[in-house]
């Protein structure tokens, strides 16, 4: 999103100059010297939700303020126009927020700025009025993505993420994307011709590797199977590869082929579930049978998906997990330990400005929690499932620090079909079928902060380390 406000504000004739602080590792106190060094009349920012470092995000404007920045700041993306009312009643250094999509409304507040009119009647923009937060009206998405400028964005050479598309057909209960939007289903997608043009261009630049963010890369019905066929045919030529991420239902054998011989070397499926009633639940319009066939179609042509998954949802059942559990063993999905310990731990995340989050607060089920009450913690139905839920992602989160210290015999990059890691990804599935099974028939079920220590303990000695 930063790339194409920048494209956006230059393509207004407003001087531009982008600072990506993540690529360039900076602190907050670097990048405000940084800032106030260059002294922009408007600071535009892609606010990310950084969870329970989100706070750090505000002191850094607030301070920005206190050093003397006189500019204007404004915020956009994802988090921010979900929770834009909190965030504007919240942090008075924060002086407006583009709602939804975001280009055209940070560039006509840049027209506005420059002729020093007033901003407020802009649609798309909240602003603070006095003590009060205001939006003049919702701006509605651009019919055609064709029309939008480029993206700008650094080129190190290596893979260069696109987006072909935006949006998404469906509305899954979780799912900020058509919320952002459209606050409901909207798909659109560029045009293959205007795709290629970009390739192109970053092709030219030496890139030779690419990675489509899209929520849903291929789209809705034939004409969505009939864009992305064209599509493949004109990158073909290019001989790049790239990665995406689609719904189950889109695939079949005529795309994936396409797909593959046009440079396709990764997949992300979001099949979210393996219970039926779940995935009505969440709304998802997909069934597990659909799941099974897109994996094993993904595999049939050499492609190991990795797939999107939410073990534990609040209305979840004892049934529901086994199916889970049975759908994930079923596809040879619990055989290697970094994507088991994912894979047994997902629990279902509500944000504010969501379906889901608008549904348990009705139903009175959600206690608002993480910055400014973004997140909501949900009381789940079943206390059993909630049981499980606590120790396993505990057990999980605890093989994933292992995985990713580098002095572990089960580290990410050691061997994963034999050794530690076998023996600890083995202990995991057990460990799961286990607890459900306790679940089912025990009368009460013991503390779960006791269990989360033995079952640590289980999994050290599973990686040979002796108890003291």
């Amino acid at each position: 999103m930063g790339g194409y406000v920048a494209s956006a504000l230059k393509s207004g004739g407003h001087e531009v100059r982008r600072i990506d602080s993540t690529l360039n590792c900076q602190t907050f106190p670097e990048a405000a010297d940084e800032i106030l060094a260059a002294s922009p009349g408007l600071l535009c920012v892609n606010a990310i939700y950084m969870w329970e470092n989100t706070g750090a995000l505000f002191t850094f404007f607030q301070n920005l303020k206190t050093a003397g920045f006189k500019g204007h700041i404004h915020l956009f993306g994802f988090y921010p126009s979900l929770a834009w009312r909190d965030i504007l009643g919240f942090c008075q250094a924060v002086d407006s927020i583009a709602v939804g999509e975001c280009e055209m409304t940070v560039r006509e507040l840049a027209d506005h700025l420059a002729r020093n009119d007033h901003a407020g009647e802009i649609d798309g923009l909240a602003i603070r009025c006095g003590q009060a937060v205001h939006m003049s009206g919702s701006r509605a998405p651009v019919r055609d993505p064709d029309i939008f400028e480029f993206p700008a964005r650094p080129v190190d050479g290596m893979t260069a993420s696109i987006l072909a598309s935006r949006g998404c057909y469906n509305h899954c209960s979780f799912c900020p994307v058509p919320s952002f939007y459209n606050n409901g289903p909207l798909w659109r997608g560029r045009s293959p011709e205007n795709i290629l043009f970009e390739m192109n261009t970053l092709v030219s630049t030496g890139i030779r590797d690419f990675y489509f963010a899209d929520p849903n890369f291929i789209g809705p019905g034939n004409k969505g199977k009939e864009r992305t066929l064209r599509l493949m045919s004109l990158i073909r030529p290019l001989n790049i590869t790239f990665g995406m991420e689609t719904r189950p239902q889109d695939m079949d054998e005529e795309i994936m082929e396409s797909l593959v011989s046009s440079g396709l070397t990764s997949m992300l499926l979001g099949v979210e579930s393996g219970s039926e009633t779940l995935l009505e639940h969440l709304s998802k319009g997909t069934t597990p049978n659909s799941s099974e066939r897109a994996i094993a179609l993904c595999r049939s042509y050499g492609i190991e998906p990795e797939i999107g998954f939410l073990m534990f949802v609040p209305d979840s059942t004892l049934s529901d997990l086994a199916d889970n559990r049975m759908f994930l063993q079923k596809n040879n999905l619990l055989d290697r330990l970094a994507r088991t310990a994912n894979l047994l731990s997902h629990s279902h995340i509500v944000l504010q400005g969501t379906g889901g989050y608008r549904r348990y607060e009705k139903e009175g089920r959600l206690t608002p929690s993480g910055f400014l009450g973004f997140e909501g913690e949900i009381a789940y139905t079943d206390h059993r499932v909630a049981w499980i839920r606590d120790v396993m992602v505990s057990a999980c989160e605890h093989v994933l620090k292992e995985s990713a210290a580098f002095d572990s015999p089960v580290h990410w990059q050691e061997p994963q079909s034999q050794g530690p890691a076998k023996r600890v990804n083995d202990h995991m599935v057990r460990l799961f079928g286990r607890f459900l099974k306790l679940a089912a028939s025990a009368d009460t079920l013991d503390d779960p902060e006791m269990v989360k220590k033995a079952v640590e303990t289980e999994i050290n000695l599973e990686l040979g380390r002796e108890e003291p």
